[in-house]
């Protein structure tokens, strides 16, 4: 009876050490903040293997993977996150980023259109779609995407439509 007390005393003693999926996430935005990229990414996988459909934290990983040029692994966390959350434009705008720096430029003007379907304010989303206009040689798109982008605020678009727009 005694060693039944005492265990159940260090399982409740332990258990309150444990930590929980959104404490992990808490704590990964803090590293993220700090600049501690690498520990911020090792914080959100915990809180994920704690709630596998923990979207914030699969968006925040992809984010800060992007940040670190792990492509393919940003660009799983944000499908991921669309999977999950398929009205999360942000998560569009990111794999649209991956999408570019890839090279795969039909992939960032989709992720960028299904992302400006959901949040048409995203000027982010109207550059980027812009660049990749461009690189496919659709001149028109690129400077209307452009100027779209100029006219919610893009300081970005303004030397891009200035470079690709003569």
């Amino acid at each position: 009876m005694k060693h039944l007390f005492f265990l159940s005393f260090m399982m409740i003693t332990f258990s309150s050490f444990a930590q929980s999926a959104t404490g992990y996430f808490d704590k990964a935005l803090k590293k993220a903040e700090a600049g501690n990229t690498k520990g911020a990414i090792a914080d959100y996988t915990k809180a994920i293997s704690m709630n596998s459909k923990f979207v914030e934290a699969y968006q925040n990983r992809g984010v800060a993977k992007l940040k670190l040029n792990d492509l393919k692994g940003a660009s799983a966390d944000f499908s991921k996150t669309i999977d999950l959350d398929s009205m999360n434009a942000d998560a569009f705008t990111g794999r649209a980023n991956v999408n570019y720096k890839l090279q795969n430029y039909q992939g960032t003007i989709e992720d960028c259109t299904a992302s400006l379907g959901l949040n048409p304010k995203d000027y982010i989303a109207y550059n980027l779609r812009g660049l990749a206009y461009n690189k496919i040689g659709d001149k028109k798109n690129c400077c209307k995407d452009f100027s779209k982008a100029i006219e919610l605020g893009s300081q970005s678009a303004i030397k891009n439509k200035a470079t690709f727009c003569k």
